[in-house]
């Protein structure tokens, strides 16, 4: 799943600006079927996505003032970096054939969580546990899904922390619950599932078995080295405390 990735604490952009470059991402990409699906559902879908890219503000906020009061009680950063994306049209499509759901607005509303996308990279193994404890904690933060591949990898060595919930937007005329997918993961997993993502889809390459066996290894040694760095963290923390 490829992100874009704004620097964190950053003036937010003109929606207007976001929409018109939205839609010419959207019409670059978009085959015959798609552009019939958009003339067809256009204005319902353009407001759902606004919707969503208003919950993805919603849980950016979050997080930056997790971060701003982290730093301030610990002095220091937990948070590297928020990405945040949205999934695109042929990708939305794909899903709902293959869920064998109808190709209308409200399906892709009620039956996809991964729509809104956040990730937040951290800068230790800890950090990742204590930022979504603390976000769960919010009364208005609903968790639907939780997923822990830190405890239990993928076979292929993925280790990230992966968060369905919802959260409330308010319009000005109503508020809605809107689904948004959260990835918690350490700088040393984010490096690791970037480049892993990069070897194996790169279509001009073959990618072959003894390949998959070298990346889980690296894998094996991102996951040691994050337990060393947060160990090094530990110890530095306790020297503190001690003077």
């Amino acid at each position: 799943m490829k992100y874009n990735a704004p620097e964190r604490m950053l003036p937010m952009k003109d929606p207007r600006e976001k929409d018109r470059i939205f839609k010419e991402k959207i019409l670059a990409i978009a085959d015959e079927e798609t552009l019939s699906w958009l003339q067809q559902k256009g204005q319902e879908f353009g407001k759902l996505m606004s919707y969503y890219r208003c919950a993805m503000m919603e849980i950016e906020t979050k997080f930056n003032v997790l971060n701003e009061e982290y730093s301030l009680r610990h002095d220091r950063n937990p948070i590297s970096a928020v990405k945040s994306r949205l999934k695109s049209i042929p990708s939305i499509q794909e899903k709902l054939k293959r869920k064998q759901l109808p190709p209308t607005v409200s399906a892709i509303e009620e039956n996809l969580n991964d729509v809104a996308g956040i990730r937040v990279i951290c800068s230790f193994l800890d950090d990742v546990y204590a930022l979504a404890e603390a976000l769960l904690k919010q009364d208005d933060i609903t968790l639907i899904e939780r997923k822990d591949y830190i405890t239990r990898p993928k076979a292929n060595g993925y280790r990230s922390l992966h968060l369905i919930v919802s959260v409330p937007i308010f319009l000005a005329n109503e508020k809605r619950q809107m689904k948004v997918e959260i990835q918690l993961r350490t700088i040393a997993m984010d490096f690791w599932a970037s480049l892993d993502h990069q070897l194996r889809y790169k279509k001009e390459r073959e990618f072959t078995p003894q390949m998959a066996v070298e990346l889980y290894e690296c894998a094996q040694m991102s996951a040691l080295l994050d337990r060393r760095m947060d160990a090094l963290r530990q110890q530095t923390e306790t020297r503190e405390e001690a003077t």
